[in-house]
């Protein structure tokens, strides 16, 4: 084997990879992320769980990178422990299909057609030709995609191809026969495999690498089966690196997967080998070919897995065992984790699952701080300014989040969501502010001991009791989805715009009939001026549920529309509220 040999078995390596990080990518985007939801939506069901994983993994073509995924589901706290064990499992069949398809490069199909069409020497480059026109001249999205991973299999079988090629000289090298020979010891070939597999973590790339040098003759059984048992501890490295800096429930993933895998291949090799110690299986000094590694890695994978099925709910206990919880984590923390920026479909469900907690927020910072104009409670202050401090955190850190995430390749879909949400966590933060402002308000009236007219307390009430149910009709719809319900909040958006000026207009003749003072007049503008914001925040929130018509230009264009006398839909809701609330 000489210089340009390695150059290309090299080579061959990194067009597996590409090709298998375009296809996964491809079909990520093809699903619209029904995948990662699917995964997302696994249940105690350890069944679903399985099928999902091995689903997920043909898709992905990598266990590693579903183990990845799934650390940053339980780091997110979108999955539990439990639920991940049935996909891990799963996930381990799954990846066997790879080795399915690389194996066909291995086949001789010298003189027969069919076989000749299914050798990846021969149909890679139709494959290519097919990916490229689909993605060059097609104009739409999912069209694009499908073509993308045609590319990414076609380059992915190029580079098992070029492997192959690159390694058939060793057939004739006596050196490479002994290197080979050594390999027999079945400790060596274990370690072997978990090495090569551990630096370029992926076992999919690895059983192709091992398939290639099959079909360069020479490698035996005896010397291909333990390497094949080292891949499979090989891949959790991928598993313990990402298991860094997590939270202790994402660590237990991690140690769930290494155990399966770990444990799964000592059973394996004690089984084999002692087997061999009272047989002698002669079999293993007999070539290996890079079929027959595939139908032994999936016979593998498949019986570790029914081995191991029925422990699930140990090895569950066990990682809990090996990774306690030393202390509570903080309510503070944020549950974002980068890795599933690599899924933006379940990047943007923990970001969902956070706006929801910042409606809860800012629902709740706003009830407060109405409640402590004119009835100050020291206990409710604080919690006001802890819910205002937990918005801005949030929308701080979900802000750069979703940039990161729109700078990713994302469907129209995934894209139109991130930036909803970026204008939602806007709105919210600063209706935490206008309820900060508002309990400042509610302070200066304690401290300077003032009090408003009846008058004014019952325009208040009247006030709080619209606001109160524009802001839970506002984060319900957005909670829900709900677009019939988002389009109530403004018809009574306006109606508060109109409680605020009556209430101003109020008391401007109260201060002219001597019955309120200057510096009463100046607290009460303060809390209506945020009142009135606060309303505002909700309904552009709203905004965020609606789906704009077509030939709308903008949110403001729709706005204006909706207000026209026109329009029979809002006017009725207008009509509502605002005998509602005594106008």
């Amino acid at each position: 084997m000489n210089f340009f040999n390695f150059v290309t078995l090299i080579g061959g390596v990194a067009f597996f990879l590409f090709g298998m990080s375009v296809m996964s990518s491809s079909l990520e985007k093809v699903s619209g992320g029904k995948l990662g939801k699917m995964l997302n939506t696994a249940n105690a069901s350890r069944g679903r769980s399985f099928m999902l994983g091995a689903g997920f993994t043909v898709a992905l073509q990598s266990s590693s990178a579903v183990t990845v995924l799934l650390v940053g589901l339980v780091n997110s706290g979108l999955m539990t422990l439990r639920q991940t064990i049935g996909v891990i499992m799963g996930s381990n069949v799954g990846t066997t299909l790879t080795a399915w398809i690389t194996s066909l490069a291995g086949l001789d199909s010298e003189g027969n057609f069919l076989l000749q069409l299914v050798n990846p020497e021969n149909f890679s480059p139709l494959f290519a030709v097919l990916g490229a026109v689909l993605l060059m001249f097609s104009r739409k999205q999912k069209v694009k995609n499908a073509g993308g991973i045609i590319c990414g299999f076609a380059v992915l079988m190029y580079g098992m191809v070029m492997m192959s090629n690159a390694v058939a000289p060793l057939k004739a090298s006596p050196e490479f026969a002994s290197i080979l020979t050594a390999f027999k010891n079945p400790f060596l070939g274990l370690l072997a495999g978990t090495v090569v597999t551990g630096i370029i973590q992926s076992s999919a790339a690895s059983v192709g690498i091992l398939q290639a040098f099959a079909g360069g003759g020479g490698l035996t059984y005896g010397a291909a089966i333990p390497i094949i048992m080292g891949q499979n501890i090989g891949t959790c490295v991928t598993a313990l690196i990402s298991s860094i800096g997590v939270s202790k429930p994402a660590k237990r993933v991690a140690v769930v997967h290494i155990m399966f895998n770990v444990v799964g291949t000592a059973i394996y090799f004690v089984i084999i080998y002692g087997l061999n110690l009272i047989f002698n299986f002669t079999f293993l000094d007999n070539p290996i070919s890079p079929l027959a590694i595939a139908i032994f890695h999936s016979i593998f994978n498949i019986t570790v897995t029914a081995i191991l099925f029925p422990f699930a709910s140990l090895l569950e206990k066990l990682a809990l065992l090996m990774v306690r919880d030393k202390q509570k984590d903080g309510t503070a923390t944020l549950l974002l984790d980068e890795r599933l920026l690599n899924s933006p479909s379940l990047a943007l469900t923990s970001c969902h699952d956070i706006i929801l907690n910042m409606c809860d927020s800012a629902k709740t910072a706003v009830t407060e701080a109405l409640s402590l104009v004119g009835k100050y409670v020291e206990a409710k202050a604080v919690a006001v300014r802890e819910q205002e401090g937990i918005l801005d955190l949030c929308e701080d850190k979900l802000g750069t989040y979703l940039v990161k995430l729109s700078a990713r390749d994302l469907t129209i879909s995934d894209s139109s969501q991130a930036a909803k949400f970026l204008r939602a966590i806007g709105d919210l933060e600063r209706i935490g502010d206008h309820a900060l402002n508002i309990l400042q308000s509610a302070e200066e009236l304690n401290n300077k001991k003032i009090s408003f007219s009846q008058a004014a307390v019952a325009d208040f009430e009247r006030l709080t009791a619209a606001l109160d149910e524009i802001i839970v009709m506002t984060t319900d719809a957005f909670r829900e989805n709900n677009e019939s319900t988002a389009k109530q909040v403004e018809p009574l958006e306006q109606v508060i715009d109109l409680l605020v000026r009556n209430a101003r207009d109020n008391h401007i003749l109260r201060m002219q009939r001597g019955e309120c003072g200057i510096e009463q007049g100046f607290v009460w503008n303060d809390i209506l001026v945020n009142m009135e914001r606060i309303s505002d925040h909700c309904s552009n929130l709203a905004l965020t549920v609606i789906t704009l018509p077509d030939g709308a230009f903008s949110s403001h264009d729709y706005m204006r529309e909706t207000r026209v006398e026109s329009n029979t839909e809002f006017y009725y809701a207008f009509e509502h509220y605002r005998q509602k609330y005594g106008l």
